[in-house]
C-alpha cells in the first residue's frame, strides 16, 4: 500500500507525468461529452425498447464506449478503426510488402502502415454509419428524414468515429496508456453507476446467493487474468566476453522474458469485431422485402442465436487471433539477429537460425496455454448462462467488459511504471 501511495505521489509531483495524466483525463471528458450528444431525429422510447431486445446493439455499445445507447454523434466509437486495423493485419499475411513495411522499415514504415489503417477507417465508418442508420430508420427509431438529412447524419456519425480515432491517437502520444483501449475502458466504467442503481432498484433478498456467486466468479476471473497476463517464460541469455584493450566486457548472464499471453485483450476485441459483421448483415437483410433474403436472414439469425454455436465461434476466433497477433508482434528471426549482433546467445543453442527456431517453438507452446485460457475466459459467461438459464446477453457482455477493464488497468499501470522509471533515471 505504501508503494502504491509513493508511486501515486510521484505521478503528480513530476511535471511531465502530471501533464500526461491531465491530458488523458481531459480527452476522456471530451469523449464522454460527445457520447451524450445525440444525432437529430431520435425517438428515445423506441430506442430503449429496441436496445433492450437486441444483442447486437449491446456489443456495439461496448465498442462505442457507451455512445450507441443514445445514438450519439460518436455512436460507432472506435469500431471502424479497430476493423481497419484487423484488415491491415490480415493483409500482411497476403502481401509480404506490407509485412516488410511494418517490420523492416523502422519507425517510418510503422507510421506509413498506421496511416493506411487510418485511411481505411473512413470508408468503413461511412459504410457502417449508412447501414446502421438505414436499419434504425426502418425500425422507426430514427424519424423519417429527407435524403439530404439522412446523408448529413451519415457524415456526422462517420466524422464522429474519425474524431474518436484522432482523439485516441492523441491520448496514446501525449497521454498515458493506449488511447483506443482507454476510450472503450471509460465507456465501460461510466456504465457502472447505472448498473449498480438498476441492481439496487430490483434487489430481492432471494437473489443474494446469485449476487455472491457472480462476485466470486468475477474475483476469480480478475485473479486469473492478472496471473496469466503477468506470467512469463524466462529464456536464459549469455553475453560473450569481449576484450578491448586491457578491459573485458560481457560475460553477463541474463534472461529474455516471453509472456504467456503476449496478445493481451486484443484477440477478444478482434473476435467481437468480426462477429459483429454477420449480425449486422442479417439484421439489414431482415428488413428486406425479398423472400430469399428474408429466408437467409432468418436462418443466419437462428444460427447465431444458438449460444453453443456462437460461443464456439467466439472461442475459435479468440484462439486463432491470439496466435495471429503473437505472430505479428513477435518475430523470432529478428530477435535472433539482434542477439547475434550484440554478442549474446542462448546456452546450448547455436546462434542464427537455430536460435530463431528454438524461440519459435517456445513461443508456440506457451501461446497455446495463453490462447486456451483467453478463449475459455471469453466464453465462460456463456457457459454459466447456459447452465443457469439466465436470459439475455448482459452477463456475457459483462464478462467481456471485465476482461477489457482488467487488461487496460494492467497496461496502464505498466505504462505509469515505465514513465516513473524514466524519470528516476
Amino acid at each position: 500500500m505504501n508503494a502504491f501511495i509513493q508511486k501515486f505521489s510521484l505521478v503528480f509531483r513530476d511535471v511531465t507525468l502530471r501533464k500526461r495524466v491531465i491530458f488523458t483525463v481531459g480527452a476522456l471528458a471530451v469523449f464522454r461529452l460527445l457520447a451524450h450528444i445525440p444525432i437529430p431525429g431520435v425517438d428515445v422510447n423506441q430506442l430503449k425498447a429496441y436496445f433492450a431486445q437486441n444483442e447486437l446493439l449491446g456489443v456495439m455499445n461496448l465498442f462505442s464506449g457507451g455512445g450507441f445507447s443514445n445514438l450519439s454523434i460518436v455512436m460507432l466509437g472506435v469500431g471502424p478503426y479497430i476493423t481497419g486495423s484487423i484488415i491491415m493485419q490480415l493483409l500482411t499475411i497476403m502481401f509480404p510488402k506490407l509485412k516488410a513495411l511494418q517490420q523492416d522499415e523502422g519507425e517510418a514504415g510503422k507510421a506509413k502502415f498506421s496511416q493506411y489503417s487510418r485511411l481505411l477507417t473512413l470508408p468503413l465508418a461511412l459504410i457502417q454509419a449508412f447501414g446502421f442508420l438505414l436499419l434504425l430508420s426502418r425500425q422507426g427509431i430514427v424519424t423519417a428524414l429527407s435524403p439530404f438529412e439522412f446523408a448529413v447524419n451519415v457524415i456526422i456519425v462517420a466524422a464522429g468515429s474519425v474524431l474518436l480515432m484522432w482523439l485516441g491517437e492523441l491520448m496514446t502520444e501525449f497521454g498515458v496508456g493506449n488511447g483506443t483501449s482507454m476510450i472503450i475502458f471509460s465507456g465501460i466504467v461510466a456504465a457502472i453507476p447505472k448498473a449498480i442503481t438498476n441492481i439496487s432498484n430490483t434487489f430481492e433478498p432471494s437473489q443474494v446467493p446469485l449476487y455472491v456467486a457472480f462476485i466470486a466468479i468475477a474475483a476469480a476471473v480478475i485473479y486469473a487474468v492478472v496471473f496469466v497476463t503477468e506470467a512469463e517464460r524466462p529464456i536464459p541469455v549469455t553475453y560473450a566476453k569481449q576484450v578491448r584493450g586491457s578491459k573485458v566486457f560481457g560475460g553477463v548472464s541474463t534472461y529474455l522474458p516471453l509472456r504467456i499471453n503476449q496478445a493481451g485483450v486484443i484477440p477478444i476485441i478482434f473476435a467481437l469485431s468480426l462477429l459483429l459483421f454477420p449480425q449486422m448483415i442479417f439484421n439489414f437483410m431482415g428488413n428486406s422485402t425479398n423472400a430469399t433474403l428474408l429466408n437467409i436472414a432468418s436462418v443466419g439469425k437462428g444460427i447465431l442465436a444458438n449460444e453453443w454455436i456462437y460461443g464456439g465461434a467466439y472461442f475459435l476466433l479468440v484462439f486463432l487471433f491470439t496466435y495471429f497477433y503473437t505472430a505479428v508482434t513477435f518475430d523470432p528471426k529478428q530477435i535472433s539477429e539482434n542477439l547475434q549482433k550484440s554478442g549474446a546467445f542462448i546456452p546450448g543453442v547455436r546462434p542464427g537460425m537455430p536460435t530463431a527456431e528454438y524461440l519459435s517453438k517456445i513461443v508456440t507452446r506457451i501461446t497455446l496455454v495463453g490462447a486456451l485460457f483467453l478463449g475459455f475466459i471469453a466464453v465462460l459467461p456463456y457457459i454459466i448462462k447456459a447452465f443457469m438459464g439466465s436470459g439475455g446477453q448482459g452477463f456475457a457482455i459483462g464478462g467481456t467488459s471485465l476482461l477489457i477493464v482488467v487488461s487496460v488497468v494492467l497496461d496502464l499501470i505498466k505504462k505509469l511504471d515505465a514513465q516513473i522509471s524514466m524519470r528516476q533515471y
